[in-house]
């Protein structure tokens, strides 16, 4: 997979320097497995993921770091319905979980990274008492795009869009108000927490990895 520059607005350093998004550590990682390719957010807790090619066997991660893409294998492991983690020899760039139950029109930001490179969209929460959890206002960029499934849904703060709150999941559409409505579905902070209890090791100190590619 190549590396493409973004066109993103570029970042003010104290230095007389300037760096695009794309250079900075991204949470956002594409897996790779055998029946083709999703996101995935990787948390301190290992990279989650919806597993909507694959729920078990090998799998490749492919995260960003400041100096260009990394490309590690792993094995699926799942964590529950629709959810599944993957934990690499190495630390990749992290999000923070939140578990906030977002309220209605919530401003959320959606991140994803497609073969022209990293994007980022805002949107809103949507409340339906139809459905458990929350969905969001659809966004053009993901209107049949099948391999941005699983694109992190995050609450925008001070220092960053770091908060992961949730995983797009697909379309989810209303056709009995006599208007058809579509939202985009969320597997959202009910399912998350299962990486916090999977997890109870992630506070030990891990080896040191003797890798050429790792300084």
């Amino acid at each position: 997979m190549l590396r493409q520059a973004l066109p993103l607005a570029l970042l003010t350093l104290a230095l007389p320097a300037c760096r695009s998004f794309e250079d900075l550590a991204d949470p956002t990682v594409v897996v790779e497995t055998r029946a083709g390719s999703e996101l995935g957010v990787s948390t301190e807790y290992g990279v989650v993921f919806l597993g909507s090619t694959a729920d078990s066997g090998e799998a490749t991660v492919i995260a960003w770091f400041g100096d260009g893409p990394s490309i590690e294998p792993a094995l699926i492991e799942p964590l529950g319905p629709n959810l599944y983690v993957l934990n690499t020899e190495i630390r990749l760039p992290t999000a923070q979980l939140s578990y906030a139950d977002p309220a209605h029109g919530t401003p959320v930001v959606v991140r994803g990274r497609s073969s022209a490179g990293a994007w980022v969209e805002t949107t809103r929460v949507v409340r339906d008492d139809r459905i458990d959890g929350f969905l969001l206002e659809p966004i053009a960029r993901l209107s049949g795009a099948t391999d941005q499934t699983g694109a992190g849904v995050f609450l925008p703060g001070g220092t960053g869009d770091s908060e992961l709150i949730g995983l797009v999941s697909g379309r989810l559409r209303f056709e009995d108000s006599g208007d058809p409505t579509e939202y985009l579905a969320v597997v959202g902070p009910t399912s998350l927490w299962r990486l916090v209890t999977y997890r109870r090791d992630v506070q030990e100190e891990r080896p040191p990895v003797l890798r050429p590619d790792v300084l």
